[in-house]
């Protein structure tokens, strides 16, 4: 399909004078939006979990052409979102070529494209935009300055241009006037100084602004959105009441709602497909290890020894998850294995991948961030365990243990190597099958399911391990002894004793 070049073309095309002049962004966003429900499509391609939460409220927030928020702790997909707006403009934009605030090319706004079809008239040349160039994205600092936003003098473009600084033509333009006709979005903005945000009243009521030391106003055409966590929203002094006011929907973003809508944020967003890149090698990733990772993640944000106004980022199992991959990878290369299998060793492995992404409460901190890790590692082994093997009798695998037996299953030790040392355990490969893997499948497969359940023991304490990864007999609890009361002849009239 050709484009108009000049403005004589597009009076000709489907861009009319009067299609472009009513029609405004957040109309844009709002008719393109109402297709997309109509076609019964998916709004937001890519967001998981918040079908029945979030997007419905972002859908009644465009369809009601409001200027929104999104509240929400770290790692809940907001700027992922905001980007993703941009799916519902136009796949073309029509603008008066080399405008700095891209201009409606029959209502120009600014004095240079004024002037220009004033004398070039149907010889305008135009350009056109995508909807990517018509997203503009601020984050919010403490040292953002209203000319960073609005614009400012530019005496640079006066003495270039031979211009008195009264002139019109002297303005450097900010990051919202460039985002003219399209999508203004700022992060974090409770990091916005107070006297910054009051630069964004008019254009967010009245839809213009004035550049510093003009008597002018610019008619913006802009949809402007936000990200914010709620606990810098809410504190006193961090948002100013009248720009609150001014924000039509404030929406709350939240973590995924179930271990599944995890597993499949993570599968979506992490760099699992290395398969290209190992000479015929191929990785498969059990289910439950998939789910021990996520699960971390679900026990940190219910552990009080971490920071719940901080969050615990999806980032957590993506990044945890990268890691084990990473650790399994290294394994098959150092013993020449084609199948990459992760165990549940590898979790501790990917320990570098966890701690950097908790804040930790006083009472954490006093235990550190790897002491914490592990019991979350732990907890979530537990939880999965009984999800695969609740009411399965592992008795005889823990009276192999009680009767001495020992073994040491290193994350680096070959699946081979590994394999023949669990076939002494009596009882444990016979239950594989619970976890749907057979004497028939690979020995890196039998290998991983193997160490799931002995894990598992460990983690609910029929079974002991040590930091050498040696699991051993677990610890038998003390029986409570009875007191027993004898008199006695000394001046305190009883002795106590324990039998």
């Amino acid at each position: 399909m050709s484009f108009a070049r000049t403005l004589g073309e597009l009076r000709q095309s489907p861009f009319t004078a009067e299609r472009l002049a009513s029609r405004r962004v957040k109309d844009e966003l709002r008719e393109n939006l109402m297709s997309r429900l109509s076609d019964g499509g998916p709004i937001f391609p890519g967001i998981v979990g918040y079908d029945d939460t979030v997007v419905p409220q972002i859908v009644n927030a465009i369809l009601s052409r409001h200027n929104f928020i999104l509240l929400g702790l770290r790692g809940q997909a907001k700027s992922r979102i905001l980007r993703a707006l941009t799916a519902l403009l136009d796949p073309q934009m029509p603008y008066i070529a080399g405008c700095e605030i891209h201009d409606n090319p029959y209502a120009p706004i600014c004095h240079r494209c004024r002037e220009l079809v004033v004398k070039e008239a149907d010889a305008t040349p135009v350009a056109w935009l995508t909807p990517d160039h018509r997203y503009v994205e601020k984050l919010a600092t403490p040292d953002v300055t209203i000319a960073d936003l609005i614009g400012d003098i530019d005496p640079i473009k006066a003495a270039r241009g031979g211009h008195e600084l009264s002139s019109e033509l002297t303005v450097h333009y900010g990051l919202l006037p460039r985002a003219n006709r399209g999508i203004f979005a700022i992060n974090e903005l409770p990091d916005l100084a107070g006297k910054i945000q009051v630069g964004l009243f008019n254009i967010m009521q009245e839809g213009d602004v004035q550049i510093k030391g003009y008597p002018i106003r610019l008619s913006l055409d802009v949809a402007i959105v936000f990200s914010a966590n709620p606990e810098d929203y809410t504190a006193r002094g961090k948002i100013i009441t009248p720009l609150k006011d001014r924000i039509g929907s404030e929406i709350r973003t939240h973590y995924p709602a179930t271990v599944e809508e995890g597993i499949a944020i993570t599968a979506q967003e992490a760099w699992l497909d290395r398969n290209a890149r190992r000479n015929g090698s191929q990785i498969q990733i059990p289910k439950y290890v998939q789910e021990v990772i996520e699960r971390i993640a679900f026990a940190a944000r219910d552990d009080k020894k971490i920071d719940k106004r901080s969050g615990v980022s999806q980032r957590l199992p993506i990044s945890a998850i990268e890691n084990v991959v990473s650790n399994a990878e290294r394994r098959a290369l150092t013993h020449h294995e084609k199948l990459i299998v992760p165990r549940i060793s590898d979790i501790y492995a990917a320990l570098p991948a966890i701690t950097g992404k908790l804040e930790l409460e006083y009472e954490g901190e006093m235990k550190g961030a790897d002491h914490v890790s592990r019991e979350l590692i732990r907890t979530a082994i537990a939880k999965t365990f009984d999800s695969y093997l609740h009411g399965v009798n592992l008795s005889q695998v823990v009276q192999w243990f009680d009767l001495g037996g020992e073994i040491q299953l290193s994350d680096n030790a070959g699946a081979e190597e590994v394999l023949e040392g669990l076939t002494q355990i009596q009882g444990l490969l016979e239950k594989l099958s619970k976890l749907s893997v057979t004497a028939k499948d690979a020995a890196e497969l039998q290998v991983s399911a193997a160490e799931f359940i002995l894990e598992g023991l460990h983690a609910h304490k029929k079974i002991g391990r040590n930091e050498e990864r040696v699991f051993t007999a677990g610890e038998k609890p003390v029986k409570k002894q009875e007191r027993v009361f004898e008199p006695d002849d000394s001046e305190f009239g009883r002795k106590r004793s324990f039998n």
